[in-house]
Parts: C-alpha cells; sequence; structure tokens
C-alpha cells in the first residue's frame, strides 16, 4: 500500500482523484460535474486520465449506468486513503498558520535594526513568547526570493515589482542633524546651502556616495551636493560619527528619534523638510503574510507612530 501511496501523491491532478471519488460516491458523474463548477466533458477527461496512467479501467460504462470494474473498487482505498490524508494535512497546516508561535526570519537596515527594531522585537516576545526571530541587519536589500528571509523592513518607495509592500511610517523623513559639541565648535547652518562649508557624514550604498542631500519648503526645492568628510555603508555607523560631534548627518528621522529626545542630537534647518524616507514592511507573496506578521506589522506600526511626536 505504501508504493501506492507514493505513486498518488506523485499524480499531476489531485483534482483527478477527487473526481473519481466523487462519481463513485454519487453514482454520476454528471453530477459529480456540477458540484464542482466543471463542464461534464472536463469531467470525462480527468477519469480517461486517471485510467491511461493506471493503465487499467475504473468504470462499465453505457449511456445509462456507471459501475466500477474490480480494478476501480481496489484502487477506490487507496484513493480515500489518499484524500483523507491531504485534507487532514491541509487542516493542520491551515491551523498552524492561525497560530501565533514559530520563527519568523527578519530583514531590516542595522541603524533602524540595532536602536529600535531590536527592543521592539523584545517587546513583542513578551506577548508572544512561542514566536522567535531571526533578523538579518544590513543596509543592502535583501533578496527575499533567494535568501531564507519572511519580511524586510525597507526605507522607500517601493519599486515596480511583484513583492508586497504594507506601510509602517509613511511619513517618515530624513532631518539634517549634529551634536551639540560640533555646534558649539562650527556654528550651525542658517540653510541647507551652508552645508558646503561644514564636515558631512554621508551613507554609501555600493560605490554610490550618498552626497546629493534634497529638501523642500512649501513649494520651493533644493539640491545641494555636500562635502562627504566621512563615508560607510552601514547608517549606523553614520550616526554613531555625528553622536561623537564629527559633522552633520542627514538621517531618517526614525533612527534618530531617540537621540533627539534626549539632545543628543539636534535637528537643523528646520524650516526645510528633508527627502521622504517611508518605511515599508516588504513580502514576497501575499500567502506568506501570517497572522503572525499581521500582528508584528501593526505592532511595529504603532511604535513607529509613538516615535515620531518624540522625533
Amino acid at each position: 500500500m505504501e508504493s501506492i501511496f507514493k505513486w498518488i501523491l506523485k499524480m499531476k491532478a489531485l483534482l483527478d482523484l477527487d473526481i473519481f471519488v466523487r462519481t463513485v460516491e454519487s453514482g454520476s458523474l454528471s453530477a459529480t460535474a456540477r458540484t464542482l463548477d466543471l463542464t461534464p466533458a472536463a469531467a470525462s477527461a480527468a477519469l480517461k486520465r486517471l485510467e491511461a496512467e493506471l493503465q487499467a479501467p475504473l468504470f462499465v460504462r453505457s449511456t445509462r449506468s456507471l459501475r466500477l470494474t474490480s480494478e476501480g473498487e481496489r484502487f477506490l482505498a487507496y484513493c480515500r486513503v489518499a484524500l483523507d490524508a491531504l485534507r487532514e494535512g491541509q487542516a493542520a497546516l491551515s491551523a498552524e498558520r492561525q497560530q501565533i508561535k514559530g520563527t519568523l526570519q527578519i530583514a531590516a537596515p542595522s541603524d533602524l535594526g540595532r536602536n529600535a527594531l531590536l527592543g521592539w522585537l523584545d517587546e513583542f516576545r513578551v506577548l508572544h513568547p512561542q514566536i522567535r526571530f531571526r533578523l538579518q541587519l544590513s543596509d543592502r536589500n535583501a533578496d527575499l526570493y533567494r535568501q531564507p528571509v519572511d519580511i524586510a523592513l525597507r526605507y522607500g518607495e517601493p519599486g515596480e515589482s511583484n513583492l508586497i509592500a504594507q506601510p509602517l511610517a509613511p511619513d517618515n523623513r530624513r532631518v539634517l542633524c549634529a551634536a551639540p559639541a560640533y555646534l558649539a565648535r562650527r556654528g550651525a547652518p542658517a540653510s541647507p546651502t551652508e552645508l558646503k562649508g561644514h564636515d558631512c557624514l554621508c551613507f554609501m550604498s555600493g560605490e554610490d556616495v550618498r552626497d546629493r542631500w534634497r529638501f523642500r519648503r512649501g513649494t520651493e526645492r533644493l539640491s545641494v551636493r555636500v562635502t562627504a568628510s566621512q563615508v560607510a555603508n552601514d547608517g549606523d555607523v553614520v550616526r554613531r560619527w555625528a553622536l561623537a560631534a564629527q559633522g552633520i548627518a542627514c538621517k531618517s528621522r526614525l533612527d534618530i528619534a531617540g537621540d533627539l529626545a534626549t539632545g543628543r542630537l539636534l535637528p537643523l534647518c528646520q524650516d526645510w523638510e528633508g527627502e521622504p524616507a517611508p518605511l515599508y514592511l516588504i513580502c514576497p507573496d501575499r500567502r506568506l503574510l501570517t497572522p503572525a506578521i499581521g500582528l508584528l506589522r501593526d505592532f511595529i506600526r504603532t511604535r513607529c507612530e509613538a516615535l515620531m511626536p518624540s522625533a
């Protein structure tokens, strides 16, 4: 029986098995077709496929009757076992997806991950202790199709792709900031145009140094190419340089919310808005948005909303 069971699982169309069993139970191929919203021809073709794969007739057909052959009677028992097992597996999988437990694999930017997300995940686990996390922190976007990642947190409007993007902090922006010690030593720029006379701390993505900073004030738009005194491909390093009074940074408000709230960093040129930096939860397939991920998404969104006023 085990070999037959394995063979059944290898078959291309499990629907064909279902049609076979339903036809036996109803005694009518037409009734089975109506139940499954199929045409009689499609249901008949399914039975013919089964018989071709088995190389044995399953029914003796006439214009008025349909009865099982001896081969059909023997095969029916195996089909019922296989379909029952598959339905049980489907039900078990569905029940597990509804439970708030298991391992979530998350990719996130380094700065947000270290300075906000770590604490949020600790809080979330207090509420849901059966959840475990595998956290990847990097300022390079994870490849959600190739890497072992369930969801990613990313800044910026998502590009045109098949990825599912759900907003966490849609109003987040970049903000100019510097440590009080740097401003005491060098003075604060009155406008973004004065950044050219300051040490600026820049982020680098690949070989691209982000040294062009953009601002707006009402209908005005301003783009300033700054002089990068120090460059890093890690956002948290840029933040640490700013805290060490080594220059001016242009950071996501979420990343430095705690520093702004405590005065470790001070906002600059506040009549100008920095570039938008909306935060999104990214998932490769909507079917992967389990209840656990939905709860985590709402939890992070709430924490982001609480951070923004303090920032």
